[in-house]
């Protein structure tokens, strides 16, 4: 996404909103390219569960990328946080690019928003056309935030 500096060329990020009284799970999902927040993801990209030396990569801050987010959807500071339980990799033609899962805090979805920006809050079961990696992805996402 052009919107972007630099925080999102190493990494990727899937947003959710969780509601505190039913457990409600809602992602962040972008009209053009899916749940994934940032430059869109290669074709040939693949989640890594074996260990892929990345070590000379530079990585954003989680924290920098919520802040910049925040800007993004004009939202107050500490609107986002990022879930320090999951963290993901996705090897792409040439590297290996890191994906974050971030809350939205407040009590109901943003969903003006998300609009402004071309987005919605949709559940997990309406994700189903997107590519298999992000499918992936949302499993992995899905696991950890009903774990915590």
């Amino acid at each position: 996404m052009s919107e972007f500096s630099t925080l999102l060329q190493s990494a990727r990020v899937i947003l959710y909103h969780k509601q505190s009284t039913s457990a409600m799970t809602r992602f962040f999902k972008l009209e053009d390219q899916g749940v994934l927040i940032g430059a869109p993801m290669a074709k040939l990209a693949r989640v890594v569960t074996d260990e892929v030396a990345d070590a000379a990569t530079v990585v954003s801050h989680p924290g920098a990328i919520a802040a910049e987010l925040e800007q993004w959807l004009k939202l107050p500071s500490g609107s986002l946080v990022v879930d320090a339980d999951y963290s993901e990799r996705v090897e792409v033609p040439g590297a290996v690019v890191r994906v974050y899962l971030i809350r939205f805090t407040t009590i109901d979805p943003p969903f003006g928003e998300a609009e402004a920006v071309g987005a919605a809050f949709v559940p997990l079961t309406q994700t189903r056309g997107l590519p298999l990696v992000q499918l992936e992805l949302l499993r992995s996402a899905y696991a950890s935030i009903m774990e915590g």
